[in-house]
């Protein structure tokens, strides 16, 4: 048990950093657009994890709002 809660903090650190690290890369391309939205989305897997739902929502709604700005970038 206690190995599980070790490797869902550590997702949950990969997660986040690589969360942070794409939104302040952001401005380089939309690769890294993309990757900030895939991030949001294993925050929200971690946030599920945890059953934090008003997190899970609020890195959902990121998630989809990086999306739709990539799109915008990629047209």
């Amino acid at each position: 048990m206690i190995l599980n809660d070790i490797a869902i903090q550590w997702f949950g650190v990969f997660a986040v950093t690589l969360m942070v690290t794409c939104y302040a890369l952001e401005k380089r391309g939309p690769t890294y657009v993309v990757l900030f939205a895939l991030a949001c989305l294993l925050s929200a897997i971690y946030a599920l994890m945890l059953g934090s739902y008003p997190f899970v929502f609020a890195e959902t709604v990121w998630a989809v709002v990086a999306f739709r700005r990539y799109r915008s970038l990629i047209a």
